[in-house]
């Protein structure tokens, strides 16, 4: 019964900040890891930044420095602040959960993120 559903993509400048929330129902199920990936055009899906329920953050290096995954456990929901876009930003970010129940992965539907030059 786990569900993510995303929010906060949409179309900024580059230089621009946007941020994405994602809501995980199934408050009484064990979530161990929530995070986001990407997908642009033509490339294959890559990890933006994880954070398990401990708190430990792993970010892929071209969004260090600029991006910030943060979690609220009591009500399982994650974010991703996201300052200084840039074009290559641009992708389908997806909200990803780690449960307890299978099938233990779990993607939201995906939100748009389209930074313009």
């Amino acid at each position: 019964q786990v569900q993510l559903v995303e929010s906060g993509g949409g179309l900024v400048q580059a230089g621009g900040s946007l941020r994405l929330s994602c809501a995980a129902s199934g408050r009484f199920f064990s979530i161990n890891v929530m995070g986001w990936y990407r997908q642009a055009p033509g490339k294959q899906r890559e990890l933006v930044a994880t954070i398990t329920n401990s708190g430990r953050i792993n970010y892929t290096d071209s969004v260090k420095g600029r991006f910030t995954i943060s979690r609220d456990n009591a009500e399982n929901m994650v974010y991703l602040q996201m300052n200084s876009l840039k074009p290559e930003d641009t992708a389908v970010y997806y909200c990803y959960a780690l449960a307890s129940i299978r099938p233990y992965n779990y993607w939201g539907q995906g939100t748009q993120v389209t930074v313009s030059s």
